[in-house]
């Protein structure tokens, strides 16, 4: 049985003195399609939602009721990095930049962030601490986990309207039979990644039929 996320990593930070802690999650490394976003959250002692755990974990339903609830009882920060970010930068470091914006975006600046994963974002200006499969360790990790979720499922879920026959309204972007198929049929959008091998070489197979 897998054990649910708590406080422990907080209340070491706030033993070393590190009162504001931000639990800092991404959600969308493995797309064809859309931004990655992150979150960071400040969770208040006093009232932390009920029931935070992995956004993975949660039904749907879970998800979105956990969301408001924070966005209610936290302080939280949400940011993205654009497709033309993640192909001239790649995703690992877009990903750690949508971290660092949401960090710079909180209301009253963290004394510390626990990053979900093994890496610290080097433009980070705060101390840090990686904490791998964070987001089923740490409750702020877990609540940063939910709100990026929502807020990238309702981004791709909009995209799709104005994109149809991807199915980015369920798949979120990720490569599903599906995607695949729509990108071999439909062909790109703007908002796919031309950097991403399956997108890249769609991309080459037109160029190559072309010539």
């Amino acid at each position: 049985m897998s054990t649910l996320p708590d406080f422990t990593l907080e209340t070491a930070a706030h033993a070393a003195g590190h009162l504001r802690v931000a639990g800092v999650d991404e959600v969308g490394r493995g797309p064809l399609a859309g931004p990655v976003t992150a979150a960071a959250v400040v969770l208040d002692i006093s009232r932390i939602p009920e029931g935070l755990n992995d956004s993975k974990r949660l039904t749907a339903k879970r998800r979105a009721v956990l969301h408001d609830a924070i966005l209610a009882m936290a302080e939280v920060s949400i940011a993205h990095a654009s497709v033309e970010e993640i192909d001239s930068l790649n995703i690992l470091r877009a990903s750690h930049l949508a971290m660092e914006r949401a960090i710079a975006g909180l209301a009253t600046p963290p004394d510390m962030a626990l990053i979900d994963g093994n890496l610290i974002p080097r433009g980070l200006q705060i101390p840090a601490q990686a904490v791998v499969k964070g987001d089923g360790k740490s409750l702020s990790i877990a609540a940063a986990s939910i709100v990026a979720k929502i807020t990238r499922d309702r981004i791709m879920w909009d995209l799709a309207q104005q994109f149809p026959g991807y199915g980015w309204e369920t798949n979120a972007g990720y490569p599903s039979k599906s995607h695949i198929a729509a990108l071999q049929n439909i062909g790109l959008t703007p908002h796919h990644r031309r950097s991403f091998k399956p997108v890249h070489n769609i991309l080459y197979q037109d160029k190559t039929v072309s010539n």
